[in-house]
């Protein structure tokens, strides 16, 4: 994890790093802001040191990209918004929460794409290759199942991602 860190824009410095594990047997990660991790035990039990290194790459990336503390901004403008609606016109109180949700939902797409191709960036500076988590995330969909895209995910399908990391270059 550490050379990944050092190929960030913005490093983590390692004693500021936190990693949390969590005792679930589903394959996932997160990043919760200010340099802490997560992982799940299903993702440490199964996972070779590659795939690892490639889900963590693209966690890396979120943390390195601000993108949590993006999305609080983003959810506390919503928030604002969504009470906003409420004084104006009553009847709306049913329909921002919908709204709202599908905002988030795009950003949230919009991130999970842009933490793929940093994730990449920092691949490449730490001396691996894209293919680290091409082969990370089609191991997930071999193990797990797509787990992403339709209409209310946050996450694009597997089979977009891939094939987006795919053409670049």
């Amino acid at each position: 994890m550490v050379p990944l860190l050092q190929a960030m824009d913005h490093p983590c410095r390692v004693d500021q790093v936190r990693v949390g594990i969590i005792n679930q047997n589903e394959i996932n990660a997160a990043n919760a802001g200010n340099c802490e991790f997560y992982v799940t035990m299903g993702l440490l039990r199964r996972a070779n040191d590659d795939q690892l290194r490639g889900v963590l790459a693209h966690e890396i990336a979120h943390q390195d990209l601000g993108h949590v503390a993006k999305a609080q901004v983003l959810g506390a403008g919503l928030n604002i918004l969504s009470a906003g609606l409420q004084q104006l016109f009553p009847a709306a109180g049913a329909l921002a929460p919908i709204a709202g949700e599908l905002v988030a939902r795009g950003y949230g797409r919009t991130e999970e794409y842009a933490a793929d191709r940093h994730g990449v960036d920092i691949l490449r500076r730490a001396g691996y290759s894209k293919e680290t988590l091409l082969d990370a995330l089609t191991w997930i969909r071999r193990t797990a199942g797509d787990g992403g895209g339709g209409f209310l995910s946050t996450h694009p399908g597997l089979d977009e991602r891939i094939a987006t990391i795919e053409k670049m270059r």
